[in-house]
């Protein structure tokens, strides 16, 4: 088996593998028989994400090449890449992910890739909420004092909410992976090494992650939820709102997930980084036959079938049961299981809308104030595309409202009362339906929310030739839609 391995974002020494190659190869003869891992058969990537002007395609045609000079040398121009695996680090996931979408996406969906198996360790498949403060000055010192640029094109790539991330997590719902002989799997930790943290920087100890990536930012299976502004509106407006009417917001077709469920597993004990609990740098070939995610990397490594990658999945969902129970002993001040919304808010013309407030509902009142005391753990807002607003929630607390009413409310503006152009508010109700339909434990959700862009009919006149001079700084609007009969 030829295996490669790519590490994460700002990495500056491919010391960052640490001992885990070493491990799988020894573990392997060890543990995995009929698995033909040798050193030989390994190859450590190396890729620059520390220059400012770098994007992701850049790496991914970079990372291209490199397969073909190592695996294909002196090959004619057009020969396939020989069959290999992946195995992969923090940004390491969606640079693999990405190239597998830019080269091998067919009019059908994936084409048959030289990819068999892609494990993806603490992926940041749908970023990292340190991204952003990476990009910020704080950021900008450290890399500076380390000889380097932040990455910024990268960062972008990896802030909460990016269009990158709704463009490549949207695409990978077409794929059946299986169906190529592709086995994706993540493996991911949900621990906080005490030696790490750094008080100024909350994010580095927050619930529900490795200190840098969150379990529902790692995993793949994610729900993308389209609600479409319709004519009705929501009767009995709430008090907290001044009553202030709100058009009824529609699913467009219900949520979407992935064609096929995707592997995923929360190992024990295991953090982001760092040579004590790091999920990939605290291994070492002598404790290897302790770190559960030797055990499970070799076990992916082995996946040949369908039946096999459920066999896995089904394992993989025991562990991450069993781990994250073991949190709720441990930590019981803290949610063992949360979930991540990410919205984006656009009118029905396409146009990004980057000014409004965004209320979650809940209770049998649909009333923002009625959501269940500490469900609310983060909110983030994308800085290149402000329409974007990320909000991190607890849910096993969530799943403790009332008959799972869940909704949201969008009021943005300028707002259509009177005025020339804008919009009115929307409310999205489940009514009763499971709380899954916007919510999973461990996910990512992707809602976009689609406004009715209101123009009134006195913008635009046309008036015979004969009529008054009319001065249009003395015009006021009529009050009647373009769009009305």
């Amino acid at each position: 088996m030829i295996l490669v391995f790519v590490h994460g974002w700002s990495v500056t020494s491919t010391a960052t593998y640490g001992g885990l190659p070493d491990a799988l190869v020894r573990q392997a003869a060890l543990t995995a028989p009929g698995l033909t891992l040798t050193v030989a058969h390994i190859h450590l990537g190396s890729y620059v994400s520390f220059h400012d002007a770098l994007t992701m395609a850049d790496v991914v045609r970079a990372f291209d090449q490199a397969l073909r000079d190592t695996l294909l040398p002196g090959a004619p121009a057009g020969t396939p890449l020989p069959d290999f695996s992946c195995v992969t680090h923090s940004t390491g996931g969606p640079v693999v992910r990405e190239w597998l979408s830019r080269l091998y996406d067919g009019e059908a969906g994936l084409r048959r890739p030289p990819l068999r198996h892609l494990v993806m360790l603490a992926p940041a498949n749908h970023g990292s909420p340190l991204a952003t403060l990476g990009k910020q000055r704080v950021g900008r010192i450290k890399a500076f004092f380390n000889g380097v640029e932040p990455g910024e094109r990268i960062l972008d790539w990896l802030a909460l909410g990016s269009a990158d991330q709704w463009r490549l997590n949207g695409r990978w719902l077409e794929y059946d992976p299986l169906a190529v002989d592709l086995y994706p799997v993540v493996l991911t930790g949900q621990a906080i090494d005490g030696h790490f943290y750094d008080f100024l920087n909350s994010y580095l100890a927050e619930e529900g992650s490795d200190g840098v990536v969150r379990v529902a930012g790692a995993n793949l299976n994610s729900l993308f939820l389209t609600l479409v502004e319709t004519a009705a509106q929501v009767t009995n407006p709430h008090p907290h709102f001044d009553g202030r009417a709100a058009a009824v917001l529609s699913p467009d077709g219900g949520p979407r997930a992935p064609r096929q469920a995707l592997a995923f597993g929360v190992i024990p004990d295991a953090s982001h980084s760092g040579d004590r609990l790091g999920i990939m740098g605290s291994v070492t070939p002598q404790n290897a036959a302790a770190k559960p995610v030797v055990a499970e990397i070799l076990r992916c490594l082995r996946i040949d079938s369908p039946a096999a990658y459920a066999a896995c999945a089904a394992a993989l969902a025991q562990l991450t049961d069993a781990t994250q129970q073991a949190v709720a002993r441990d930590k019981p001040h803290e949610g063992q299981r949360h979930s991540q919304l990410v919205f984006r808010i656009r009118d029905d013309q396409g146009d990004a809308v980057d000014d409004f407030d965004l209320y979650l509902l809940g209770g049998p009142d649909y009333s923002p104030d009625d959501l269940p005391e500490g469900f609310f753990v983060d909110r983030q807002r994308n800085s290149v595309s402000p329409n974007c607003l990320v909000y991190y929630l607890d849910y096993d607390v969530m799943a403790r409202l009332p008959d799972e009413r869940f909704g949201l409310r969008v009021q943005a503006r300028p707002a259509a009362d009177g005025g020339f152009v804008g919009y009115d508010p929307v409310e999205f109700h489940t009514d009763g339906a499971s709380l899954a339909m916007a919510l999973r434990p461990n996910q990512t959700t992707y809602v976009d929310v689609v406004l009715k862009r209101h123009v009134d009919r006195a913008v635009f006149r046309l008036a015979p030739v004969t009529a008054p001079v009319e001065d249009l700084r003395d015009r006021k609007p009529r009050g009647t839609d373009v769009d009305t009969p």
